[in-house]
């Protein structure tokens, strides 16, 4: 008998008896109605299709803006930003800790001068533009504001979704900066700030995703990542905050596997879960602060680089699977991504292939259509229960952020990233092309290269910047910076006039590294 990626067996054939005392009122509602297993709009695609994202950054702010440019051109309708890793961890391009990274996985921003020359001529109040960044996101998004402000845009009329999902850096990634408590202090101030100045921003991403491509199981996936959204919500109404006055605004990411059907079901459980958490454990009346919105990439840990055109086959699979789960919006990894940035080609056919899906299936015409099945719905149930299991270990250690730093989630990860790997060289799980079917000698590829002078010339034009700036003006802004951050101020307003001044987001993070210091893991002890 075979098993889901979770350890759940599958049955060869299900029927009515795998659904003893299954009332569809209780499980399933109506589209667009609590407890939102069937989506969180009524009509769901048979009005319109997804948002169709492509996740794009790499090299130079003009280099990015050229693709995201080409990307609207052919269709798509929301634009998602990769930063390099110094960008993500706080630290300037022409910092030590950068040496060698400029560039390389996503786009470098040091400053509002970048941020204007990554959006130049791109409408602002017309594109829907998520970033992924985490530690550091508020920086990004007030650049964003600061630059729209400057096209005479108001934050109201800005749309997009920062990650901000520091929580899953200590589990999974590790592109964290402060500990965890200033870490969640900055994201409730984030909610605070954009609750009053960017009205329709989603200001936080929760994800799966990384967790995922580190190893984790669906069920894995979803616990850990709505262990970590409790945590959030937690923080903001400690803060002050009414649920209903932030919960609307929360978002999640998750990745789309090849095994479809266990995806499916992980999507449809994920929304159950979260609906019963927010009416029954926080109390949310608003239908929006129930709804589990979320965004959702193919999952790059299953592409290969072998046989690499294969990974267009994986692609379609796993989109569809996010479409049929009922995802708001989808990023399809390019085929070659395996091997590197992908090429312009290779990020039309990811493009397309969503496009595919929309315009020439039927997929879209009718909502949720896995609803009764028996196979889908049991499988539903069964991740259900397994994901409420781990939550309610994670509960038990004293939540998310205690467990940790016990090294609970990342010591489970591990081992369900270890069995994958075991099953997968002994045979048990098929790898098209790598495992089985494999050739002897496969073809060449080229590869888009990042050109090493990026870092070079990304370093000449922060001495430019800092050579030009008003630097007493920059002092002083980051001085109030630091003062808010010793107390109890939203550290936004004064981030924003920092930035204004232009200084850099390695300075600012700098500034606040000397207020609440940086993380240090501890030994795991699982």
């Amino acid at each position: 008998m075979a098993n889901t990626e979770s350890g759940i067996p599958i049955e060869p054939v299900y029927g009515p008896a795998a659904l003893t005392d299954w009332n569809p009122t209780d499980k399933l509602g109506e589209p667009g109605s609590y407890p939102y297993t069937r989506g969180v709009y009524p009509t769901m695609y048979t009005g319109r299709p997804w948002t169709m994202r492509q996740y794009a950054g790499f090299g130079t702010a003009a280099e990015s803006n050229a693709r995201y440019r080409q990307l609207i051109e052919g269709g798509g309708t929301g634009l998602s930003v990769a930063f390099d890793l110094p960008t993500q961890m706080g630290h300037d391009s022409d910092a030590p800790l950068a040496r060698g990274e400029v560039g390389k996985v996503g786009v470098a921003v040091d400053s509002v001068e970048d941020m204007r020359v990554l959006f130049e001529g791109i409408p602002l109040d017309r594109v829907s533009t998520s970033m992924t960044i985490n530690a550091p996101a508020a920086l990004l998004l007030l650049l964003y504001q600061l630059v729209a402000e400057e096209h005479g845009i108001p934050g109201e009329r800005l749309t997009g979704t920062i990650q901000n999902d520091v929580l899953k850096e200590y589990i999974a990634r590790g592109t964290y900066i402060f500990p965890p408590g200033p870490s969640l202090r900055l994201t409730a101030d984030t909610f605070r700030y954009c609750r009053a100045e960017i009205p329709r921003w989603n200001t936080i991403s929760i994800s799966g995703y990384h967790m995922a491509e580190a190893g984790a199981s669906p069920a894995q996936e979803v616990a850990f990542t709505l262990a970590d959204a409790i945590a959030y919500v937690r923080t903001a109404i400690g803060a002050g905050m009414a649920v209903d006055e932030f919960a609307p605004r929360l978002s999640f990411f998750f990745v789309a596997r090849t095994t479809l059907l266990e995806e499916v079901a992980k999507f449809r459980a994920a929304r159950r879960i979260w609906a019963r958490v927010m009416r029954e454990e926080f109390g949310a009346r608003d239908p929006r602060s129930q709804m589990l919105r979320f965004h959702t990439q193919t999952a790059g840990v299953q592409l290969t680089a072998q046989q690499p055109e294969l990974n267009l086959v994986r692609v379609a699979v796993q989109a569809l699977a996010a479409v049929l789960g009922g995802t708001q919006s989808l990023h399809t990894n390019s085929f070659d991504e395996a091997i590197a940035l992908p090429t312009e080609k290779s990020a039309r056919l990811a493009l397309r292939t969503q496009q595919v899906l929309a315009y020439e299936t039927d997929v879209p015409h009718t909502v949720d259509p896995f609803a009764g099945s028996y196979a889908v719905e049991r499988m539903t149930d069964e991740l259900e229960a397994a994901a409420l299991a781990l939550m309610r270990r994670v509960e038990d250690l004293g939540g998310a952020v205690a467990a940790i730093e016990a090294g609970f989630q990342k010591g489970e990860i591990e081992r369900n990233a270890y069995r994958i790997a075991r099953e997968q060289e002994g045979g048990e799980r098929v790898v098209v092309g790598v495992n089985r079917f494999a050739l002897a000698r496969e073809e060449p590829y080229a590869p888009l290269r990042v050109d090493p002078a990026i870092e070079a010339r990304q370093c000449e034009s922060l001495a430019r910047l800092r050579a030009t700036r008003d630097a007493p003006a920059v002092t002083a802004a980051l001085t109030v910076l630091r003062e808010a951050a010793a107390g109890p101020a939203n550290v936004l307003y004064p981030m924003k006039e920092a930035l204004r001044a232009r200084a850099t987001i390695g300075e600012v993070c700098t500034t606040l590294r000397e207020v609440w210091g940086t993380y240090e893991p501890t030994g795991s002890t699982w």
